[in-house]
């Protein structure tokens, strides 16, 4: 068998000189390992494939090529995108503004919910009021869920106020937060009563959450905040990355813990031996520990935007970043769809459909430098 790497770089090359073939076998007279007959081993395809992916996204040369007057309107061209962007940045700090206004519509509905999943309020039955009946809503259920259901009934509590676990279920169901909330969370977010929002107007531009506990046994705070800053500019050295307002820092605030009771550190047992005496002792460490609550102290982002942050401090604040937008944007409008899971279905649906349109998308957009002149159309898509 020929070598792949070698027979790769043959086939790529001009696909008529070959490499000799040493075997117990008769080697093959000049010019039968054809390109065609390379093509057929297996390792050489793969060899070539992986190749040919390596090269994809790269410059083409097709705008080097062109002749100096039309570089020259390109760049007349990027000169207005970057215009754009800009005009583009003044347009989301409008929308951020708008989305302050609207934020005070919005409070009293959450103040509502807040009051009835607390159960400080009793829906009236107006309130209540909803296009549905217990018949629709059971019949997708599976029976074992049907029978928990009535057991349930059986022995609900009636004097349990409110909606029990509001804030934890919800946490449970998305799997973000999922990921984070230990066995020894869900006592204390059993308490959370509420997560509020709160915009700032002003520079920097951001956005701060509120969570509300009710009195517990682990920490005194009625109130844990965690603050994130964003900015709405394009960058300097990459004008055209910009899509808009990003998260570029975030603040967690001190969690006041009862003695014995810091979720997010735990004692480990170590022993230890004496270099000379030989003797071994056992000494007790505090060492971090897996926990929702070390949400509340992120790493810390220097304030020099120059400074170089390590790959690891990186990968976790892009996802603190993620997890405070998806709470801002997603969890707090919608919290009784995800609590029902009604909103994880749909973003399953929405995922499915991104999914289906990235497959049908050609490879011509990964071309970083696509030349138009060597584009062939494909007959398989012609109208019908």
């Amino acid at each position: 068998m020929a070598d792949p790497e070698k027979a790769m770089a043959m086939v790529v090359e001009d696909g008529s000189d070959h490499e000799d073939v040493s075997s117990d076998e008769e080697a093959p007279a000049p010019g039968d390992l054809s390109a065609a007959s390379l093509l057929q081993d297996p390792a050489v395809m793969a060899a070539l494939q992986g190749k040919l992916g390596a090269m994809c996204g790269t410059a083409s040369g097709y705008v080097a090529s062109l002749p100096a007057p039309v570089r020259r309107r390109i760049k007349a061209l990027k000169k207005l995108q970057l215009e754009a962007t800009k005009i583009e940045a003044k347009f989301y700090e409008e929308v951020h503004v708008l989305e302050c206004k609207y934020h005070e519509l919005y409070s009293p509905l959450y103040t509502q919910r807040t009051a009835i999943t607390a159960g400080e309020h009793e829906p009236t039955d107006v309130e209540a009021e909803w296009p549905s009946d217990s018949e629709e809503e059971e019949e997708g259920l599976a029976e074992e869920v049907k029978e928990k259901v009535k057991l349930d009934e059986a022995n609900k509590n009636e004097d349990a106020k409110g909606i029990p676990s509001f804030w934890l279920t919800i946490f449970k169901n998305v799997e973000m937060l999922a990921e984070m909330v230990q066995d020894s969370d869900e006592a204390v977010l059993e308490a959370l009563t509420d997560i509020t929002v709160a915009f700032s107007e002003k520079e920097p531009m951001g956005f701060t959450l509120h969570f509300h506990f009710q009195p517990n046994q682990y920490f005194t705070n009625t109130v844990l905040t965690k603050n994130y800053e964003m900015k709405c500019e394009p960058q300097l050295d990459d004008p055209f990355s910009f899509e808009g307002p990003e998260i570029f820092k975030c603040t967690g605030c001190p969690i006041d813990w009862h003695k014995g009771k810091n979720l997010t550190v735990k004692q480990v047992k170590k022993k230890q031996k004496h270099k000379s005496k030989g003797s071994v002792r056992t000494i007790t460490k505090q060492v971090k520990a897996d926990s929702f609550f070390n949400f509340f102290e992120p790493p810390q982002v220097p304030d020099d935007p120059d400074a170089e942050v390590d790959e690891d401090t990186q990968a976790l604040l892009t996802a603190d970043f993620e997890i405070g937008h998806y709470i801002r944007e997603r969890i707090v409008p919608r919290a009784v769809l995800f609590f029902t899971g009604e909103a994880l279905e749909d973003e399953s649906d929405c995922e499915e459909e991104e999914s289906d349109d990235e497959d049908d998308d050609g490879d011509s957009d990964n071309d970083a430098d696509f030349d138009p002149s060597k584009a062939q159309a494909n007959p398989e898509c012609k109208q019908q």
